[in-house]
């Protein structure tokens, strides 16, 4: 098995944005971990013994039900205790687990801004593959220069799940990804963009990266809450146009 190669990142605080309801927020995070790349096809192949045609690249075309699954793999593989536990498509992350497990969005942030504060870490041709390189497919993990972390990746190449819902009020039960992909123009490859699909969504440009960290609590950690995403799920009256509806 290709080791999973993680990096610690100290605990700190970090500003999210979002921009639908125009709002601000802090984070303080507690130190964890997080994979130094993406996942890669060969990684993702040896957990659940698929093809990797091209091993080097960074796994993709994987739903966020599966990037969990993959995970509790990971974290079995290792003899970790597996951070989530299933009841049909209900997902709950226990918080004190330390097997590995989806970074949730403060994290994600925090570890790519990596100290910075506008919206690369980097001159972006430097440390992103983007629609500017001309490629149709993700490209070889570790080709353009990491950030002040050591990670790799985290802007451009592929979208990464984090464990987030986007926005519960108006998209349900979509869950956040982050980061850009490589058929994306430099507005949307910024450390602070916001992006979501269906747990069952899955594309070419969307993948993962493990982290690992548990903490002492229960349902809330690392800047999410399952308070919080019941508070933000709640509406009053019928849903706008375009939203999408409730089941």
């Amino acid at each position: 098995m290709t080791d999973f190669e993680m990096a610690r990142v100290a605990g700190g605080t970090v500003t999210l944005h979002d921009a639908r309801q125009q709002r601000r927020w802090h984070v303080t995070l507690e130190p964890f971990e997080i994979g130094v790349y993406p996942l890669t096809q060969e990684q993702l192949a040896e957990l659940l013994g698929e093809p990797a045609p091209h091993p080097r690249r960074p796994a993709a075309d994987v739903s966020w039900l599966r990037a969990v699954r993959v995970c509790n793999a990971a974290s079995e593989w290792e003899g970790l205790d597996p951070a989530y536990t299933f009841d049909g498509e209900e997902v709950t992350w226990h918080v004190d687990s330390d097997g590995y497990r989806l970074p949730t969005e403060a994290e994600w942030e925090f570890a790519c801004r990596a100290g910075s504060t506008g919206a690369h870490y980097g001159p972006l041709d430097q440390v992103a593959w983007t629609a500017a390189d001309g490629g149709s497919a993700p490209h070889d993990i570790g080709g353009k220069l990491p950030n002040l972390n050591g990670l790799f990746d985290t802007l451009g190449n592929v979208w990464e799940w984090c464990w987030d819902l986007l926005d519960p009020a108006r998209y349900g039960d979509y869950r956040v990804f982050r980061g850009g992909g490589f058929a994306d123009d430099a507005w949307s490859v910024r450390a602070s963009t916001r992006r979501g699909g269906a747990p069952r969504m899955h594309h070419d440009d969307v993948g993962l990266r493990l982290a690992r960290g548990g903490f002492d609590a229960v349902d809330a950690a690392q800047g999410w809450s399952a308070a919080a995403d019941r508070e933000r799920a709640m509406t009053d009256g019928p849903l706008p146009p375009g939203w999408t509806p409730r089941r």
